[in-house]
């Protein structure tokens, strides 16, 4: 399926995606790229799985990121059987308590990467089995993949 078919499709799942949203780019990319409210998160992403026009049953990558003003993830995600493949990226301002739904009860390998963008970036997901530290120690303060984040004892400087 195109990225354009792709878009027509999933538009036509909600019945006004400018309201609620959704915003669909390309960005320099060869894949479709959707940005959704952390409300519709959830959701989206079972219909993303489920439908059989998409079929998407592989995440094969789930990023913590910091913009800047924001924190937000981004979901690589692959249907086997149609070969093709879509960006979806979610993001919130609240830098003090990061909030997203889980994904793991939709993509099981979910459950493993969550956990390491909650130790480095601070992003709890609702909903989570089992949502702790991974790397770090329970001790550490702060998550180091901020942008914001400073640690004066291990710092290293060139």
């Amino acid at each position: 399926m195109t990225n354009e078919a792709l878009q027509n499709l999933i538009s036509s799942w909600i019945p006004d995606p400018i309201a609620i949203g959704l915003e669909f780019t390309e960005e320099k990319s060869q894949f479709l790229n959707i940005t959704v409210q952390p409300e519709q998160l959830h959701q989206l992403m079972t219909q993303l799985k489920s439908n059989s026009e998409t079929n998407f049953d592989y995440l094969f990558c789930l990023s913590g990121v910091d913009w800047g003003a924001a924190l937000g993830v981004v979901y690589h995600l692959e249907s086997t059987t149609h070969r093709h493949t879509i960006v979806v990226k979610v993001k919130t301002d609240d830098r003090e308590n990061p909030t997203f739904d889980t994904v793991c009860d939709i993509w099981y390998t979910a459950e493993f990467h969550e956990r390491e963008v909650f130790d480095f970036f601070g992003i709890k997901f609702n909903n989570h089995p089992n949502l702790k530290r991974l790397f770090l120690t329970e001790e550490w303060d702060g998550f180091p993949l901020r942008k914001d984040y400073v640690d004066e004892i291990n710092m290293v400087i060139k």
